[in-house]
């Protein structure tokens, strides 16, 4: 079965490279820059990951993946 998961990607513009949330249950977040060990989400829990960690020279969002399983 083929459902829809979520990633939280992170860009801090400029010239520095995207990073990814990796884990969400410490403070602060656990970013990494390697999008195969982001953390596969649920929308409402990528929202709250979103909320959690937007500032000012932070621009997260969200990123549609297919997941089966």
């Amino acid at each position: 079965m083929k459902s829809t998961k979520f990633i939280v990607k992170v860009d801090r513009g400029g010239t520095h490279a995207a990073e990814y949330v990796q884990r969400i249950d410490r403070t602060p977040v656990q970013m990494t820059f390697n999008r195969k060990l982001a953390l596969l989400m649920g929308r409402f829990t990528a929202e709250d990951a979103v909320k959690s960690i937007q500032n000012s020279r932070r621009f997260p969002g969200m990123r549609r993946q297919s997941h089966h399983g």
